[in-house]
């Protein structure tokens, strides 16, 4: 009898490789479709916040941030003693969860 050789290769890091290009795409697109969303709902009177508002998708982290560096734009988004807030980055988060959670999906199963 003919002696029968196997041998079997593990495809694990492949596997991991592809989920992980799979989740840095989703987060980058989240990214983009946020930044816009933010920019829909910022103030505008000179543009600059709006222009200013940027992502940064973080795969190492499973995170994505968006986000400006305009010194007033907290004053904007939460208010003052004396005024009302206009919130654009909160309502870019919390009002497309399933939408983020789509694209995460899609971008997974094309793997």
């Amino acid at each position: 009898m003919a002696d029968i050789e196997v041998k079997l290769t593990s495809r694990k890091q492949e596997a991991i490789d592809l989920k992980n290009e799979a989740v840095a795409r989703a987060l980058e697109t989240i990214g983009l479709v946020a930044e816009r969303y933010a920019k829909g709902y910022a103030p505008v009177d000179t543009g600059r916040l709006r222009n200013s508002i940027t992502h940064e998708a973080a795969p190492d982290e499973g995170a994505v941030y968006i986000g400006t560096n305009v010194e007033y734009a907290p004053y904007q988004e939460f208010g003052t003693r004396y005024q009302s807030g206009t919130p654009f980055l909160r309502p870019a988060v919390e009002n497309h969860l399933d939408e983020y959670k789509a694209i995460v999906e899609s971008e997974l199963k094309s793997e």
